[in-house]
């Protein structure tokens, strides 16, 4: 195990990017560096790779593991909808190849100070960059039994949205609702004992998923990203994007799509006007899954999907 973390269908990463000796990439949720090193092994010896993260920690804990690479590897602390600023100030206008992991990584969970673990005994706070934006102990203490409906349905899809928020609300009235194994265990008091199935699940998965989601804004940062992440391929580059749930997957499937379609125009005009041409050639008809090997050896990649794309000629 590196670093405390394993990163997530490696194999596969690296047959859809396909780096060369010379070659430019992103990696626009950096983490602990581990696809990062992999790239920079293939890249070398004179490619380079840009790696981002929203989160302080990561970019201080990918920089001693991908310090023995040099100047080749260039970290900033930046969210992945500010790749396309962040990469032409630091020389990488036109890459070779961009790699969106969305999913959390092992360190994250294991600090209990962030909240992202159901079993963490420190704040509720679920925010990648600390620095930034409304800790989930916020939405918890602040928002009404309506709100945080919405947010346990619409981010986590999440089939008792009503009740958690209702005993949320009842139970912030004694006392606050501050840390994440409090929250998780009033979940699993309020979720219906045979709708906790399958049993490897903790009943509150999907709330701690849709509080994430809410409170660093994944879902409406992730269609950006992805925009500035085809602005930034040559032709022949390639995206490739790995999820963890529906949500996300289906915002990089239908923006794959459209950019393999191109033309934006109605679909009653007899002739395009719009002029958009085609940006992208999906690589694969379906996601990748990851292997029954690699989810033994690492449970977090069992909800993992891999879709990939190159750039077209302009």
């Amino acid at each position: 195990m590196e670093e405390g973390h394993l990163p997530v269908m490696v194999k596969e990463v690296m047959v859809a990017l396909s780096p060369l000796p010379g070659s430019f990439h992103v990696d626009a949720t950096l983490g602990s560096g581990g696809h990062a090193v992999r790239i920079l092994e293939s890249n070398a010896p004179d490619g380079r790779l840009l790696g981002l993260d929203a989160d302080p920690m990561a970019i201080a804990r990918a920089a001693r593991r991908l310090a023995p690479f040099g100047e080749r590897a260039v970290l900033r602390h930046a969210n992945f909808e500010d790749m396309a600023t962040v990469a032409a100030a630091a020389g990488f206008s036109s890459v070779d190849g961009v790699l969106l992991d969305l999913g959390l990584s092992s360190n994250q969970l294991a600090d209990s100070d962030r909240g992202f673990s159901f079993r963490a005994e420190g704040p509720l706070d679920m925010r990648f960059d600390p620095t930034r934006g409304r800790p989930a102990s916020d939405l918890i203490a602040r928002d009404n039994a309506r709100s945080l409906a919405q947010i346990f349905r619409a981010y986590g899809e999440e089939r008792f949205a009503d009740r958690i928020a209702r005993a949320v609300v009842r139970e912030r009235e004694q006392h606050p609702i501050e840390r994440a194994s409090e929250l998780a265990e009033l979940v699993e008091r309020v979720v219906p004992g045979g709708a906790r199935t399958p049993r490897r699940i903790h009943p509150a998965t999907r709330v701690f998923q849709a509080l994430r989601i809410a409170v660093n804004g994944e879902l409406d940062v992730l269609p950006r990203a992805l925009a500035a992440a085809v602005e930034l391929l040559r032709p022949g580059g390639r995206l490739v994007v790995i999820s963890y749930h529906s949500l996300e997957d289906r915002i990089v499937k239908r923006f794959i799509a459209a950019e393999r379609r191109g033309c934006v125009c109605p679909p009653e005009l007899p002739v395009c006007v719009c002029g958009r041409a085609p940006r992208l050639r999906p690589l694969g008809r379906k996601p990748e899954r990851p292997t029954n090997e690699e989810i033994a050896a690492n449970p977090r990649a069992r909800s993992a999907h891999l879709r990939a794309a190159e750039r077209l000629a302009a």
